[in-house]
């Protein structure tokens, strides 16, 4: 069993900046790859980043790539995801969640252990 607690969340205006964090127990944090996905009130969960086990490897959405940066800290046991220059289209509730295989996926389907969801509020 790995458990996952996202923190970090909060209300932001247009442009500000937020750091979500995911700490995990249980199981060796290093053998998964995890991933960041989000849902909006009324849509499906979707894929944001992923990042691979040794952090190698990463690999982001089209809406948030070049604003979203995903990367982690084994020794710590914690994924963070840095959120710049935010619009109001990415209020969601951001998930983390933790993958077996090497590099991790855009899928939801193949992550095993979920995070219980931080909301993010972005303000015009």
């Amino acid at each position: 069993q790995v458990q996952l607690v996202e923190s970090g969340g909060g209300l932001v205006q247009a442009g500000g900046s937020l750091r979500l964090s995911c700490a995990a127990s249980g199981r060796t944090f290093s053998s998964y790859a995890m991933g960041w996905f989000r849902q909006a009130p009324g849509k499906e969960r979707d894929f944001v980043a992923r990042i691979s086990r040794t952090a190698a490897s990463t690999y982001y959405a089209d809406s948030v790539k070049g604003r979203f940066t995903v990367s982690r800290d084994n020794a710590k046991n914690t994924v963070y995801l840095q959120m710049n220059s935010l619009k109001p289209e990415d209020t969601a509730v951001y998930y983390c969640a933790a993958d077996p295989k090497p590099l991790g996926s855009r899928d939801p389907r193949s992550f095993d252990y979920w995070g219980q969801g931080t909301q993010v509020t972005v303000s015009s």
